[in-house]
């Protein structure tokens, strides 16, 4: 498996654990959809990084304004906001809300905290009113919030090691290749190929 494979699997790994965190959410509230942003750290941007329910078959990479709704401001404060009644709320962003097909009647949010920063925000939209036990709702979700938040922070070194890396890295193929130009390198006083020699040198510039 190429280098490029493996991050790709990596990459798919993270998104399945972001997911099953928001399927878990949609059915423990018994909600029309959950949904996790990641705050683009360089644009401060909300992306939609996974959704259950409403809106799971386009949402994902969406983008927001920084601030954008409850969402934005739950990620600038760091705190929880329960909205039983979105249209008193000033936080709620109905445009934004019906550009994702979806208006809905409550919404709760939970900052998801890495290093005390906050990196995203755990959404649920249209929770029922069935009890569901001693926790209260914020409490739990907090816990989920807690589990999407080992899901982002994979997926941000999986990006950051990304972009620590060369624009072509190197992997098995390239190995391979260089070894067929290696294997034609004059050797036991063989008479030298010109163009195998000037392809090394070009490699070796490359890698360095």
């Amino acid at each position: 498996m190429s280098v490029h494979e493996r991050r790709l699997d990596s990459e798919i790994t993270e998104r399945r654990l972001l997911q099953s965190t928001v399927e878990v959410a949609r059915h423990v509230f018994a909600a029309a959809a959950a949904s996790v942003f990641l705050v683009d750290q360089e644009t401060g941007e909300l992306v939609f990084e996974a959704v259950s329910g409403e809106g799971e078959q386009h949402l994902v990479g969406t983008r927001f304004a920084p601030g954008t709704g409850i969402a934005g401001w739950v990620a600038a404060s760091g705190q929880p906001m329960v909205a039983d009644e979105v249209a008193a709320v000033p936080q709620f962003a109905h445009d934004a809300a019906e550009s994702t097909g979806y208006v809905p009647r409550s919404i709760m949010a939970a900052p998801v905290i890495r290093q005390e920063t906050c990196i995203g925000v755990l959404e649920v939209l249209d929770r029922s009113a069935t009890w569901r036990g001693d926790l209260a709702d914020v409490d739990l979700l907090a816990m989920l919030a807690a589990q999407a938040a080992y899901g982002l922070e994979l997926l941000i070194r999986l990006r950051e090691a990304e972009a620590a890396l060369p624009a072509r890295p190197v992997d098995e193929d390239v190995h391979e290749l260089l070894q067929r130009i290696s294997d034609r390198v004059p050797r036991n006083g063989r008479a030298a190929d010109p163009t195998a020699l000037k392809l090394l040198a070009v490699a070796e510039e490359l890698l360095h």
